[in-house]
């Protein structure tokens, strides 16, 4: 990531409106997080996988939601807990909103958790809105425009040549993938040949470190829609490279069956050697 600072609209492309009004909604509701993460509140599970939703979550889900409502009402709105919460159906523009990426790590007062906003047209997604209330910390991406995050836009750089040392990955499977062999398999291989694996429990959190360069990996297993499209665009709008496991294009389109949303993702680079890994432990 350069120093340079953003400028309002840089890298927003046709999107500008779209950018400011969901940067604002995912920071309001940050706020909101922020303010009542020490608080009691309420935690309910949501099945029998051990996913919890909590009262958190609910209230800056529907922070957002209305703020998107608001002021596109002709789209479409998908929520983490709400579902289809808005919009006329046939609409090509659908947000998806994911309030609180991380509700295990806050029930256990964890900070580690953030507020996603994606906008897909046509089930492609073309913006993209990760912010950390715990650091005070926003990305944003928008289709063929780049990324930016807090210091400017992300260009994530290529390794030094050289002698380097293993990889630092992320690793994420779905709610429930529970305790199926391949994913166990994938992760053992890539704990095998990397330097550590970070399972975050929040894996928009884990994109935008991946986009920063701060990681450079991350593998995910049949990985959860709602927070994938804007995580993925995030990601290749730095320079991230992206695939399936088996080496061939990945797409984060929404509407794909589970077994079309795992991915090998990290610097250009390293990514043959990401596969490596992935196919040996497959």
């Amino acid at each position: 990531m350069d120093g340079t600072t953003a400028v309002p609209g840089e890298g927003a492309g046709g999107f500008a409106e779209e950018c400011r009004v969901a940067v604002e909604a995912a920071e309001a509701a940050g706020a909101l997080l922020r303010s009542r993460f020490l608080d009691a509140f309420r935690v309910d599970t949501k099945d029998t996988d051990g996913d919890v939703v909590t009262e958190l979550d609910l209230l800056a889900e529907e922070l957002v939601t209305r703020r998107l409502a608001g002021r596109f009402p002709a789209d479409r709105i998908r929520a983490e807990e709400g579902g289809e919460v808005a919009g006329p159906v046939g609409s090509r523009r659908t947000w998806l909103v994911d309030p609180l990426d991380g509700s295990n790590n806050v029930v256990v007062d964890l900070p580690a958790y953030v507020v996603g906003i994606a906008l897909c047209v046509d089930e492609e997604p073309v913006l993209g809105v990760v912010h950390d209330p715990v650091a005070g910390r926003t990305w944003r991406a928008v289709r063929g425009a780049g990324a930016y995050g807090p210091g400017g836009r992300l260009r994530v750089a290529a390794r030094p040549p050289g002698p380097t040392a293993r990889p630092v990955l992320g690793w994420t499977q779905g709610h429930g993938v529970g305790g199926d062999p391949v994913a166990r398999a994938l992760k053992d291989g890539l704990e095998g040949g990397a330097r550590r694996v970070l399972q975050l429990w929040a894996p928009l959190l884990t994109w935008a470190l991946l986009a920063g360069g701060l990681i450079d990996g991350f593998v995910g297993y049949r990985a959860e829609e709602i927070d994938l499209p804007a995580g993925c665009l995030l990601a290749t709008e730095a320079g991230v490279a992206v695939r399936g496991l088996d080496g061939g294009p990945f797409s984060p389109r929404t509407g794909q069956p589970e077994t079309a949303r795992s991915y090998v993702a990290g610097r250009p680079e390293l990514l043959p050697y990401l596969l490596d890994l992935v196919a040996g432990a497959g």
